[in-house]
């Protein structure tokens, strides 16, 4: 009768964490894209006069660039620290770091400590992002774990959805910030209220280590494994993703101005990548974690294929064949949250996992520099995504060679 009585209290206590962990995730989301949608307010506030569109794409990309590289430091930082603290505290941590930099931001007097803000941001989230994929891996049950860990990868862009939505015509951009408020409530929320990982706890109990020697043979080749099937992915990801509204607009006549086009190119895209993530869990269950990503992989390459080679002028199929690439590429980033974590034992997981997510953004910050230069070189948009969608490619051989079926269980 006891176990029966703790089943529920357990159930209910896990989709507490959920909620918490689902919170601080579609937060996440909305603070990388805030200040992008208050950036031509912003700036000439803080530089004290009117700016030219050069200077304000300038000061743009640096304030762009400190978040994306406090994203990649917090990912890397927050992973080792989870593994010798403990994945809740970490947790907590990483959800004050970027509340916190948000309210600062408020106050922000000048756009160089908005950089540092905003690289504060950023590594909270990406603390988040990989720290609550790694927690609830680790606290839910087998059966429906790859199901939980899918709806959780849609929440970020849930939260970019929801930033989308803010009537930001009657908000002033300081005021704005003070969203942070609620992932410092959560963060306060998960130190009372969660449970620490009990794998984290029995390995920390039951395993003095070494920690010089604490990386196997087999720990080291999972390791490149998931950097290289996450950082493909990445590459394919966002060489493609980012530049298809552009690609689209490139169809179209000169004289027409494209904005109905590239916007349900967007919501479509958003969309089917809220879609592909909700079913990726699914998908995982039912076919086994290296059987989905190869179909997964098969999909994006095919369907990217199809997509840039069929099409030398806009015609309404375009809608129906992005929305088939934008479900390949949601399963793809659904799948690899319960796998790549799943590759790896307790004691290095959110280590290894925190490297295998975020080294692949280095390479994929380098690479789609060179989309113009494609461009010019390979006779227009088209040509150059195809270039990219070759990454999903590698992705396939690497999981085909390098990924046993069932690591998730």
């Amino acid at each position: 009768m006891e176990a029966l009585k703790t089943k529920p209290d357990v159930l209910t206590a896990n989709w507490f964490a959920f909620g918490l962990c689902a919170l601080a995730y579609a937060l996440g989301g909305t603070a990388s894209t805030l200040m992008a949608t208050f950036l031509p307010v912003v700036v000439p506030e803080l530089l004290g006069k009117s700016v030219a569109a050069a200077q304000l794409g300038d000061v743009g990309a640096y304030i762009s660039a400190a978040f994306l590289y406090g994203w990649m430091a917090g990912g890397l930082a927050f992973g080792f620290v989870s593994d010798r603290i403990g994945r809740v505290r970490a947790l907590a941590v990483a959800t004050a770091l970027y509340g916190g930099a948000m309210v600062l931001t408020v106050f922000v007097p000048n756009w160089p400590l908005l950089l540092l803000y905003r690289f504060m941001t950023g590594a909270g989230v990406g603390g988040v992002l990989l720290l609550t994929t790694v927690y609830l891996s680790e606290i839910w049950p087998v059966r429906n774990r790859a199901v939980v860990l899918g709806i959780l990868a849609v929440m970020f862009p849930v939260g970019i959805v929801a930033t989308g939505g803010l009537n930001v015509g009657l908000v002033a951009w300081r005021q704005a910030f003070w969203l942070g408020v609620l992932p410092l409530a959560a963060s306060m929320l998960m130190l009372a209220k969660l449970p620490e990982s009990t794998s984290w706890q029995h390995e920390r109990r039951d395993h003095h280590i070494d920690r010089r020697v604490v990386w196997g043979p087999g720990d080291r080749a999972n390791l490149l494994t998931g950097v290289l099937v996450f950082g493909a992915v990445l590459i394919g990801l966002w060489g493609t993703f980012s530049w298809i509204p552009t690609w689209v607009q490139s169809l179209l006549p000169p004289t027409q101005t494209g904005g109905r086009e590239r916007g349900l190119t967007m919501m479509l895209l958003g969309m089917g990548g809220i879609g592909g993530g909700l079913v990726s869990g699914l998908l995982v269950n039912r076919l086994g974690s290296r059987q989905t990503l190869l179909l997964t992989f098969a999909g994006c390459a095919g369907g990217c294929a199809l997509l840039f080679l069929t099409n030398r002028q806009f015609s309404p199929i375009i809608y129906a064949e992005t929305a088939l690439v934008a479900l390949f590429f949601g399963i793809s980033q659904g799948a690899l949250s319960s796998i790549i974590p799943a590759l790896f034992p307790v004691r290095i997981r959110a280590t290894a996992a925190g490297i295998s997510f975020n080294i692949g953004r280095f390479f994929t910050a380098t690479a789609v520099f060179f989309v113009g230069t494609m461009v010019a070189n390979l006779g227009g948009f088209g040509n150059a995504l195809l270039v990219f969608s070759v990454a999903f490619l590698v992705a396939f051989l690497a999981v085909l060679f390098r990924i046993r079926s069932g690591v998730n269980s």
